[in-house]
């Protein structure tokens, strides 16, 4: 997991305004690096915005140089990319806990 900070987006965008897949945070052109490094592996780009509860989830994923799946905007949309990276969740949980990235569903600074 790579977290979109300002500081990353600003260092690999090339400019360009807006996603053309309509993520609120996709560097410009880094569809197509992320296009790039799927040669190698699937990969993935997910973003979601909760706020009291409410709030959305969208999430791509890119296999053998190309755009496989979505980009999906449902509740779900996380999961199933990461299903489609691999991820089984158990019976009690979701493929967001069995990966481990259940740690990093609250972003908000907690003093670390």
């Amino acid at each position: 997991m790579i977290p979109t900070t300002d500081e990353l987006f600003d260092s690999v965008t090339d400019g360009s305004a807006d996603s053309p897949l309509g993520f609120w945070k996709l560097p410009g052109a880094f569809d197509q690096i992320l296009a790039e490094w799927s040669t190698a592996g699937p990969v993935a780009h997910a973003e979601a915005d909760y706020f009291g509860g409410a709030g959305e989830q969208r999430a791509a994923v890119w296999a053998n140089g190309a755009l496989e799946w979505g980009p999906l905007r449902t509740d779900s949309s996380i999961s199933r990319a990461l299903k489609r990276l691999g991820a089984v969740a158990g019976a009690a949980t979701d493929e967001i806990s069995a990966v481990g990235l259940d740690r990093h569903r609250y972003m908000e600074d907690r003093g670390e």
